[in-house]
């Protein structure tokens, strides 16, 4: 944290250090110091100001410039005189001359104005910074709100520990609704707050706008789920692509941030970046970043382009402990197949699985134990490629097809580049040796329930005892 703390003069509240130069302000006419009774942040200042002189010197001086005054006063009122009284020295010649001088002169003033107004006016008429980040034929936000808003639902989930909310997209007419995988997880129960626009006023239960929910299919690794109510006449989302999005252009976000009291939110922004990746919980995913604003509750909600097209759906969000104007969206163009899945199989075929479950082998451990960086096996689960192949909870994987790995994203990255049913060799560092070992990767369905987990006295055990000597 010291280069939070130090930068630009300032540390991380906010408050400027003592440096040579307050010192040297002291030389300088003035002298500033910190209230230290005041938290306010106020800094008062003691300005200097010299003394001012008295003396002969100073009414001599006056006296001069008394005298000196009234001599030019009255040699200015004699030339003045002449001029008034003295017909004969003005000719028609110099007449006519001053005049044109005149008229050029105000010829030139009535262009300055000019010239000036129109500056102004253009100052006036500078275009906004939605103007700039829009096409000349996008819609307008309200147009675009408008078109949208009866496609933005709550999502509503009932957990073991309490409630949940987050915000889903229709993508049919028949009750298809997508949002984030993170947002059901662990769900016991799912229902879908329909908006305003759905009531019908001549019935009783027209106000009754909270529908159940059946979850068709999720995918932790791209933070995709597919919910379906049993409901038609649905207004869904027109998409666009995000493959054609640029940096800059206009984003719209519509959701239910901090809960339903505030759904059906308008924030706008711009598009920050495309193909933007990130880590998030060890897997690596391909985003849109943007600067408009999101919070907890827009998540599985449409990021909108100028012309009120779904390109996004949002999913993550940087704490403002860390940064502002820091989201995240995935891809429609990466989301579309994704969900195509889920819908006809319920989960995402052909993706590879090892079945193991662990942790980063960290800096700390990996010098403290001689051992190498990698991803270290806390489990091993019941009929799986990697217990087949024999590997062991307490492995520490290093390698595959002979690439090396230090981390547990970098083991995913490398393993999805290959498909369910694909041998590859697995190198493993146990006992002060590496191994290989030759798996054939199995079809990544669900998570298994059971799993071989790591004996009291496995390697594990030791780093986390030294691990919990330190405070962070």
């Amino acid at each position: 944290m010291d280069e939070f703390r130090n930068y630009n003069g300032y540390n991380s509240y906010g408050e400027q250090p003592r440096s040579e130069q307050h010192e040297q302000q002291n030389w300088y006419g003035y002298r500033s110091y910190d209230n230290m009774n005041n938290n306010t942040g106020n800094m008062n200042e003691v300005v200097y100001r010299p003394e001012k002189k008295t003396g002969r010197a100073k009414k001599v001086l006056t006296a001069c410039a008394a005298i000196l005054a009234a001599a030019a006063i009255g040699l200015t009122s004699i030339i003045g005189y002449k001029l008034i009284t003295d017909d004969k020295t003005v000719s028609k010649s110099d007449d006519s001359s001053s005049v044109s001088r005149s008229a050029e002169l105000a010829s030139a003033n009535k262009n300055t104005a000019e010239k000036s107004g129109q500056k102004e006016t253009v100052k006036r008429d500078m275009p906004t910074i939605v103007q700039l980040a829009s096409p000349d034929d996008a819609m307008k936000i309200p147009d675009i709100v408008k078109k949208v808003s009866p496609s933005v639902v709550g999502v509503s989930t009932l957990t073991s520990t309490g409630t949940a909310t987050g915000t889903g997209i229709i993508m049919s007419e028949d009750g298809y609704i997508i949002t984030n995988a993170h947002v059901i997880e662990n769900a016991k129960s799912v229902s879908i707050l329909l908006p305003d626009s759905y009531s019908d006023e001549s019935k009783t239960d027209s106000k009754d706008l909270t529908v159940d929910a059946e979850i068709i299919g999720q995918d932790k690794q791209t933070d995709i789920a597919v919910l379906k109510i049993n409901k038609t006449g649905l207004t869904k989302a027109e998409f666009g692509k995000s493959s054609e999005l640029q940096a800059g252009e206009l984003a719209i976000v519509i959701g239910n941030p901090l809960g339903f009291e505030l759904a059906n939110s308008v924030t706008s922004g711009i598009i920050s970046a495309v193909n933007r990746s990130i880590t998030v919980d060890d897997r690596v995913m391909n985003t849109i970043q943007t600067d408009a604003a999101i919070n907890g509750g827009n998540s599985g909600g449409p990021l909108i382009n100028a012309y009120g097209q779904v390109v996004g759906i949002t999913s993550v969000r940087v704490s403002a402990s860390v940064g502002d104007g820091l989201s995240f969206a995935i891809p429609i163009d990466e989301a579309i197949p994704i969900v195509k899945e889920l819908i006809e199989h319920g989960y995402v075929t052909g993706r590879p699985t090892l079945g193991v479950g662990g942790e980063t082998v960290s800096n700390v451990y990996a010098q403290y134990y001689d051992i190498p960086k990698g991803f270290f096996v806390r489990k091993v689960y019941a009929d799986s490629a990697a217990e087949k192949a024999g590997i062991k909870v307490g492995d520490i994987i290093i390698g595959i097809e002979g690439k090396l790995i230090s981390s547990l994203e970098e083991f995913n990255n490398a393993k999805n580049a290959y498909r369910a049913g694909d041998t590859v060799k697995i190198s493993v560092y146990r006992d002060g040796e590496i191994k290989d070992f030759e798996v054939t990767l199995d079809e990544a369905v669900d998570e298994p329930s059971d799993a071989q987990e790591e004996p009291e006295e496995d390697l594990y055990r030791r780093y986390r005892e030294y691990f919990n000597q330190f405070p962070f």
